[in-house]
């Protein structure tokens, strides 16, 4: 995969406080992977680098609202996320209670996020962004080419990964700019990196991305 910056997008998926941060519900199972990858600081170099390269940025955002809690039948994760709170907010139309909760962008993000320029679109509810509208938002904007990264490995950013090369978008994964969680079963992050290799055009470090972008 050659990048070519003038069709290329940096997209992040879940790039929040319930992922990412000591403080999010589901540290204790993801926090160990994130940690060992390094990954909040490799997202922030993602960020800056795409920023200064003025690449197109888009956020695939995951949010619950009451309404969603009403699903007649869920997924065993989706049954997770919905009992221990993840990404609740509490209306699709009002901010209240959410800056600093767990469904807010880490905050180191938010300068680059709440630029005026990123793209931020509707939310994706179970792991792919066939409900949203990043597709479109890519389209319009002549974008061809993903560069994938944010979380979670086996999770979202997979099924990002996957739709977006049904859709006929090159996608590159940045394999240390995501993490996934571990459970007795088995590690989420070392299932997504074999299916990565598989599967992506190309996976690439935050180190070669970056120097891509200075290059």
């Amino acid at each position: 995969m050659k990048l070519n910056l003038k069709r290329a997008a940096l997209v992040v998926s879940d790039p929040q406080i319930d992922f990412l941060s000591p403080k999010g519900v589901t540290w204790g199972v993801v926090g160990k992977s994130v940690t060992e990858h390094n990954t909040v600081a490799n997202l922030g170099r993602l960020f800056k680098a795409a920023k200064a390269a003025d690449m197109t940025v888009a956020i695939s955002p995951h949010y619950y609202y009451p309404t969603d809690k009403g699903w007649r039948f869920e997924g065993a994760l989706e049954k997770l996320m919905h009992k221990i709170g993840m990404f609740n907010r509490t209306s699709p139309y009002n901010m209240s209670g959410f800056e600093n909760s767990g469904a807010d962008f880490m905050p180191e993000y938010k300068k680059y996020i709440l630029d005026g320029k990123t793209i931020v679109t509707s939310p994706h509810k179970v792991y792919g962004p066939e409900q949203n509208d990043l597709v479109l938002q890519l389209r319009k904007n002549h974008v061809d080419q993903v560069i994938l990264a944010g979380m979670s490995a086996n999770l979202c950013v997979e099924s990002h990964l996957r739709e977006l090369l049904e859709q006929g978008f090159e996608v590159a994964v940045v394999k240390d700019a995501t993490a996934a969680a571990k459970i007795p079963e088995g590690d989420g992050y070392l299932a997504a990196i074999i299916n990565f290799r598989f599967i992506a055009n190309a996976v690439w470090t935050t180190d070669e991305f970056v120097a891509m972008m200075g290059s």
